[in-house]
């Protein structure tokens, strides 16, 4: 059964930026990119559902986590359209992207530990390091930081 929308259930996307602190453009953008729906008004204005708030505000908060905007997308068509979501549906998004947390953090902290390393040696050039990188056997691996980053 499709939920019935009050005049109180949609914003106009000015109230919806002062809501979120985004910018016009950048609602619009993610209007574009599929992230929120806009409904239209007679007038052809565009009018979003109250709960496009939290949806603005997990775009935010997962960009700011690490998330790419791809995964933000893949998380964010599993929440229903046209209806408010409920406390289990983003449940299931926080219980899908905790792996992925999970793997940034060990990443960071293996990051940490190993640039506390190189940054102790002073040298702060790989293919100097007699410690941690003799004879630059590292440069083989590729290019950047593959020492920090593995």
């Amino acid at each position: 059964m499709a939920q019935k929308l009050t005049a109180n259930d949609l914003l106009p996307i000015g109230d919806l930026a002062r809501r979120t602190g985004l910018s016009i453009s950048a609602i619009r953008f993610y209007e574009e990119k599929g992230l929120v729906e806009a409904m239209r008004t007679g007038g052809n204005q565009r009018r979003f559902l109250r709960s496009d708030i939290r949806r603005l505000s997990f775009i935010l908060i997962a960009q700011q986590l690490g998330l790419a905007l791809s995964d933000i997308e893949e998380q964010l068509r599993k929440l229903p359209r046209g209806r408010t979501p409920t406390a289990r549906d983003w449940r299931r998004i926080s219980t899908s992207i905790r792996g992925q947390l999970d793997r940034r953090i060990e990443q960071l902290e293996r990051t940490r530990d190993k640039l506390d390393g190189c940054i102790g040696c002073g040298c702060l050039s790989l293919r100097n390091c007699a410690l941690y990188n003799p004879g630059d056997e590292i440069a083989a691996s590729g290019p950047g930081p593959r020492r920090i980053l593995d």
